[in-house]
């Protein structure tokens, strides 16, 4: 039996054929650190395909209703723990998996996601929840189309996110793992680790890496370029 967290970080590919669906529609995800600019490109790609006649629907990480207050609750009275956080957030992407995901893609539809499972591999093994336990979790998760993984550098990502945080919250900066009584200092060590299991993960679930150094332009331009070649003569356009 595994421990759902402990400190060691085990190797694990066994997911690498998960998900796999016949559906008519195509999932495209963003992922990457906080700061990285995925949500930008997301939202811009989003207004593209909406203006090319494409059904086109969005889904966010952590926003089930199912879950949302329990979450915000269990957060102002920090009752987290490594696993609880993780379980949580797995009941939150599986309401929205069965509400928000399969059913556009069985219609048809595109469906966009920001952050999708990679997101629970990163932040929760970074909080030392066991990589392959938390894999196990998330085995009924739909297979994306596309999973983008925008790159940034940790002192780009880092100096973004703090030149637009007037104050970094409890959880989002890895206070609860006690590396470090200063809030800014413990973020730059927990999007560190964040970003080394987003680089494992690169090779293990083929994720397509977009330099989130580039200009916005230019990454648009290559996110549009991947996503339409997955699209031409594939997914029904709107009336």
């Amino acid at each position: 039996m595994l421990h759902p967290c402990n400190t060691a970080r085990l190797k694990y590919c066994g997911m690498n054929s998960y998900g796999q669906h016949d559906f008519p529609g195509k999932l495209f995800v963003v992922e990457g650190t906080d700061g990285s600019g995925k949500s930008t490109q997301l939202m811009l790609l989003y207004q593209w395909l909406k203006a090319e006649g494409y059904p086109v629907f969005f889904s966010e990480w952590n926003s089930s209703p199912l879950v949302k207050d329990t979450t915000r609750r269990a957060k102002k009275r920090r009752l987290f723990t490594p696993a609880t956080f993780s379980l949580l957030h797995a009941t939150d992407f599986a309401d929205r998996t069965e509400r928000d995901i399969i059913p556009p893609l069985k219609a048809g539809a595109i469906v966009l996601a920001d952050r999708y499972i990679y997101t629970a591999f990163a932040r929760d093994v970074a909080r030392g929840c066991d990589a392959r336990w938390v894999r196990d979790v998330y085995k009924f998760a739909i297979k994306p189309t596309i999973a983008f993984f925008f790159r940034a550098p940790l002192d780009v990502a880092i100096d973004r996110i703090m030149s637009g945080r007037p104050e970094l919250k409890f959880y989002e900066a890895g206070l609860d793992m006690d590396w470090t009584d200063d809030p800014e200092e413990s973020f730059t060590i927990f999007q560190g680790k964040i970003l080394e299991e987003y680089d494992g993960m690169v090779d293990e679930f083929g994720l397509t890496v977009i330099d989130a150094t580039r200009s916005i332009e230019t990454q648009q331009r290559e996110m549009r370029r991947i996503v339409t070649s997955h699209l031409k003569g594939k997914a029904a356009r709107a009336g």
